[in-house]
């Protein structure tokens, strides 16, 4: 019973003693010869002095700054450079006088300048004659019978497809494609989708950053409408 009341009266203690320095951080500064016969363990073993552990707790969050510094310096230099990609594919977009040519421009952009190995954009009409360039015409209907769970979401959609939406979505290219994203083009009544595809199936997930693909899915949909 002594015993417990001792470890009680100990922890209060050191509670007072801690709340204490927290209010008096000048303390040590005050009285410099406290310093003198204080000494904490370090991981090797050896005890050090109080100042030696402040300089070594110092030096490691100055490392940890730094190296958190450098990852938001990274950041900011990729999206930079994501940025100036972007308006030069929506500049070349806005300049194209067809919907073969906003096509051949989406393509040949993204997968130069993006480095996006497959790119598909499907356009959803009952004929034919909508087809131009690179892009595949698929009837409403059979859009929403194989890849209806795509087309309900606004949102873009990241990960791993079934194989039978990878087929219809890249068709000859489904073999090459491991993860997908994809975003609807249009409102309730979505009128196609695009979808980016990578062989990695760990590339895109459920928790990539989408705010690139749902950027480019607006601009595609206020411009195709134009040609169809």
């Amino acid at each position: 019973m002594s015993e417990r009341y001792q470890t009680q009266e100990e922890l209060r203690e050191e509670e007072i003693v801690k709340n204490f320095l927290l209010s008096h951080p000048d303390f040590f500064s005050l009285h410099p010869e406290m310093l003198e016969g204080l000494a904490l363990p370090h991981d090797t073993g050896k005890a050090v002095s109080l100042v030696e552990r402040q300089v070594s707790v110092l030096r490691q969050r100055n490392v940890e700054l730094r190296h958190r510094l450098n990852q938001l310096l990274d950041t900011a230099h990729s999206n930079d450079n994501l940025f100036e990609k972007t308006k030069t594919l929506v500049l070349h977009l806005l300049e194209a006088d067809s919907l073969q040519r906003l096509m051949e421009v989406l393509y040949d952009q993204l997968r130069e300048n993006f480095e996006i190995p497959s790119c598909s954009l499907l356009i959803f009409a009952d004929s034919q004659d909508t087809a131009q360039g690179p892009a595949r015409v698929v009837a409403e209907e059979q859009a929403l019978s194989q890849i209806g769970g795509l087309l309900r979401n606004s949102r873009p959609q990241c990960g791993v497809l079934r194989p039978d939406e990878t087929r219809f979505l890249f068709a000859e290219q489904a073999d090459k494609v491991g993860s997908v994203a994809a975003v609807r083009l249009g409102g309730e009544r979505p009128f196609g989708i695009l979808a980016l595809g990578n062989p990695d199936s760990r590339y895109y997930q459920s928790n990539s950053g989408t705010l690139f693909l749902s950027y480019i899915g607006e601009v595609l949909q206020r411009l195709i409408p134009r040609f169809l």
